[in-house]
């Protein structure tokens, strides 16, 4: 129904500043929020940041000022460009999006595979 492909990760050296992507494709009608979770070895799921469709975007703590979020609504695609990288942000990073598939009026959540971003000199 619908599929997320993330791409951008990697192994990062501290201060680095990659970008990752997230394209969704599928039978789709709508997308509403879109955003990316991160999980670090030992630990749990942390929301990161997400945006809204009209592009209202919101972030935790640990990454306000460094991170940034955007989407391109016409190519259902959110990126998270990542700015001055410390060993902390090592993770698998998460996509996901609300979107509603065609012929439904349901709205569902749907996740990328993940990618890893590894911080390390």
């Amino acid at each position: 129904q619908v599929q997320l492909m993330e791409s951008g990760g990697g192994l990062v050296q501290p201060g680095g500043s990659p970008r990752l992507s997230c394209a969704a494709s599928g039978t789709i009608s709508s997308i509403n929020d879109m955003g990316w979770y991160r999980q670090a070895p030992g630990k749990g799921r942390e929301l990161v940041a997400w945006i809204t469709r009209g592009g209202t975007t919101n972030y935790a703590d640990s990454v306000k000022g460094r991170f940034t979020i955007s989407r391109d609504n016409a190519r259902n695609t959110v990126y998270l460009q990542m700015n001055s990288l410390k060993p902390e942000d090592t993770a698998v990073y998460f996509c996901y999006s609300r979107a509603v598939v065609i012929g439904s009026r349901r709205e569902d959540t749907y996740w990328g595979q993940g990618t890893q971003v590894t911080v390390s000199s």
